[in-house]
Order: structure tokens, then C-alpha cells, then sequence
């Protein structure tokens, strides 16, 4: 009897361990614009695994290399229905949607899976800091640059440090496995 369970467990060892991502937060319902001008809810991501970033399109920083790494994971997953991206921006100010709709045009952004999200300060600043706890929107447009991991119920399951060499193979080895 013993030796009929070795198979199970043999399989258990080779399944992806979704389960070993810690759960961190919920994310609440929000509402904000889209690039095209649309308004967006994010029920559109209900029953979606996706990626967050805050950025802004004046960056002369790490925008540029964080959105250059959000495509690199478009492109990993650009195939596996139920992901989606979304890019926060911290300058609402400045970042229209005419102006989103141009720098994701600009990156090669996919805006069928790569919203491109704009909208009040506050609700923005509270994403940032309340929701995604990645700091505070302030006039110095001083940003994380972490990606954030959301599951399909809502829930942030990850973070990964833009500036690290393996953050972003180990995010899209992270979402495969969600998505799975």
C-alpha cells in the first residue's frame, strides 16, 4: 500500500506550488480612465490573473526600463488568455489618456491585454499607497518600481523589484503559474 502512494507524491513534487505565493491583500473595485478615453472599472479583471505598475510618461528614470520590462512580459504571456497588465500612472496632471494612448503606442503596448490607467489624485494615491502599499503620489513623482502580482480573485500575491536581474523570470514563471 505504501508504494502506491509514491506515484501521488512523486506528482505532487512536480505540480507548480501556486499555493506557496503568500497572500497579501485584497484589491478593491476601482474606477479610473483608460487610454483610449474609455472609463474603466476593474471588474474587466475579475477572474484575471495581472501585473501593476505605477509609472508616469515624463519619467526620465526607471520608467523607460520598467515599461520596457512590463513588455518583455506582454510578450511571455501575450497568448494565455486572462492576463492583463496595468499601468497606473503617478502624474494625472500630465498623463491624459491621448498622452497614455501614445507612450504605450510608442512601447509596443498590446492595449487589448495593456491598460493604460489615469484618473482622479486621490484615487490613484490611494491605490498606491492604501491598496498596492507601494508609497505615496506627491509632487516630486517619486514612484516604486515593483510590479505587483494580483490572482484571479482580486488578491496582490507577489512583488517584484524591477531593479533586481530576476524579477521578471521569476514574475512570469509566477503568473504561468496562477493563469494555470
Amino acid at each position: 500500500m505504501k508504494l502506491a502512494l509514491v506515484p501521488v507524491f512523486l506528482l505532487a513534487g512536480c505540480s507548480p506550488r501556486v499555493s506557496s505565493l503568500p497572500i497579501f491583500y485584497d484589491v478593491p473595485e476601482f474606477e479610473l480612465v483608460a487610454q483610449d478615453g474609455q472609463p474603466f472599472n476593474s471588474r474587466v479583471l475579475r477572474g484575471k490573473v495581472w501585473v501593476a505598475d505605477f509609472i508616469y510618461t515624463t519619467c526620465p528614470g526607471p520608467c523607460p526600463r520598467m515599461t520596457s520590462q512590463m513588455r518583455e512580459v506582454q510578450d511571455a504571456v501575450i497568448k494565455m488568455a486572462g492576463v492583463k497588465l496595468v499601468s497606473f500612472t503617478v502624474d494625472p496632471a500630465r498623463d491624459t489618456p491621448e498622452v497614455l494612448a501614445a507612450y504605450a503606442k510608442a512601447h509596443g503596448a498590446s492595449t487589448a491585454d495593456w491598460y493604460f490607467l489615469t484618473g482622479p489624485e486621490a484615487t490613484l494615491e490611494t491605490l498606491d499607497r492604501n491598496t498596492f502599499k507601494l508609497g505615496d503620489l506627491n509632487g516630486a513623482l517619486q514612484h516604486s518600481t515593483r510590479f505587483v502580482l494580483v490572482d484571479r480573485q482580486g488578491r496582490i500575491r507577489g512583488y517584484y523589484d524591477t531593479s533586481e536581474s530576476r524579477a521578471i523570470s521569476k514574475l512570469i514563471s509566477d503568473v504561468y503559474a496562477l493563469a494555470r
